[in-house]
């Protein structure tokens, strides 16, 4: 568990050395990075990114990957201009940083970014997805946005939702988890799924690179494949 000399376990991880295939933009208040397929589509998904901000190239990396499997992605500045988190940063002053920057409170912006996909990209069938901080915002999208398909996340949902957990991540615990399933169990009238993915970690999605983690590609790979056949599911 987090504690406090380190309260949110995020780390920067294997930070990918990569440049993207789009372009930023700007979209009302907020500025995004938005990648398009070749061929035309209708279907789009949003991505929420991390404490580390929309210009993470781990991020980047993701809605390229997206792009690739036939979605317009795009990753926006759900921050509003705030600095993101840098791995330099003295963790005792996490608490109070994250204060100033609430997973749900980002109604505004998503109407902004949902608006822009309509309008000037002509997307009719919107996803979401999210890592870290971006799950948590993600969860709350699917309890009451009517205009979104799906998510996934890292309890009465409006959508159906993926739920990509690592085994060992130290800031969900397994127990968490369980006690997430039976309240969805109980609750959710909509499809959704619970994965635990052995031995991994706190964002090993986004986070670890395949090519230098040998023993985690396999999982790395299959909750990519994972999430992509659930937006292909329900978008």
């Amino acid at each position: 568990m987090a504690n406090e000399s380190r309260p949110c376990p995020c780390d920067i991880g294997d930070r990918f050395d990569y440049g993207g295939r789009g372009q930023e933009v700007q979209v009302g208040h907020i500025q995004a990075y938005i990648c398009k397929p070749s061929a035309s589509t209708d279907k789009a998904v949003i991505v929420i990114h991390d404490i580390f901000g929309w210009q993470l190239p781990n991020t980047r990396y993701i809605a390229d990957m997206l792009t690739t499997n036939g979605y317009i992605a795009i990753c926006p500045d759900f921050f509003v201009g705030q600095e993101a988190w840098k791995p330099s940063n003295d963790w005792a002053s996490f608490n109070d940083w994250v204060k100033t920057r609430d997973a749900g409170k980002i109604d505004k912006e998503v109407d902004v970014v949902l608006t822009y996909l309509k309008d000037q990209c002509g997307a009719k069938r919107i996803g979401v997805i999210g890592f870290c901080w971006g799950g948590a915002a993600v969860q709350h999208l699917m309890l009451k946005n009517p205009h979104l398909k799906t998510g996934l996340t890292s309890n009465r949902m409006v959508h159906p939702t993926f739920f990509i957990f690592g085994e060992k991540d130290n800031i969900i615990p397994l127990e968490q988890v369980t006690l997430l399933e039976q309240k969805l169990k109980q609750n959710c009238k909509v499809d959704y799924e619970v994965k635990i993915y052995p031995g991994q970690t706190h964002g090993f999605v986004h986070c670890k690179r395949e090519d230098i983690n040998p023993q985690d590609k396999p999982y790395i790979e299959e909750g990519r494949k994972d999430m992509i056949n659930w937006l292909n599911k329900y978008i």
